[in-house]
């Protein structure tokens, strides 16, 4: 018991699945919800009561659910500070043919990348003591460019334009992220405006 309290103590959100690292039985999660000292956020997911949620609670509980996912489009530019708006769902992206996870709260929005996109631009970060995935900014901008009919030209352009003045990448990673997403046509003028 007292493992998984120490345990719970460092993660913000864990998982039934954790517990086997630790040698712990499951029903003890049920024992410390009762007890007050963990509570249900989601299916399968535990969060202690300790930890006040924050803004990226949802990016979090979406990632220990999926965990093969990267969050991209929106919930990445919101991520980096890249746009006022906050996304009602999680984007999350997925290869081809990997498993459609159903979930029933964070909403999610799967989109579907391959090849060098996929993999390109993916970094790890820190969320309330949990490594996440999440595309770099400017990954994140040419991915923007590359499903604009999806979230809006406008969007794509105020990203490419914000993380351009606050520095969050140079024009040489845009061009790169471009290419790699093949918008390099598209970006382009946007780009040159900038310059």
């Amino acid at each position: 018991m007292e493992r998984l309290r120490r345990f719970a103590d460092q993660q913000a959100v864990i998982r039934p699945a954790d517990l086997e690292r630790l040698s712990v039985p499951r029903n003890y999660l049920g024992r410390l919800v009762r007890a007050g000292r963990l509570e249900r956020v989601g299916r399968g997911l535990y969060s202690s009561a300790d930890h006040p949620p924050t803004e990226n609670r949802t990016l979090l509980e979406v990632c220990r659910k999926v965990p093969q996912a990267v969050v991209c489009l929106s919930s990445a530019l919101r991520f980096h500070e890249l746009t006022t708006e906050n996304p009602f769902e999680v984007w999350i992206a997925l290869k081809p043919g990997a498993w459609s996870p159903r979930i029933e709260y964070p909403p999610i929005r799967v989109v579907r990348f391959s090849g060098a996109s996929l993999h390109f631009g993916v970094a790890e970060h820190l969320v309330e003591g949990t490594k996440i995935k999440i595309y770099s900014p400017a990954k994140t901008v040419a991915d923007c460019f590359k499903f604009r009919s999806k979230i809006g030209t406008e969007l794509a352009i105020q990203a490419l334009r914000e993380c351009f003045r606050e520095k969050k990448a140079t024009m040489d990673e845009l061009w790169e992220a471009a290419k790699v997403c093949r918008v390099a046509n598209v970006m382009r003028p946007y780009m040159e405006s900038l310059s």
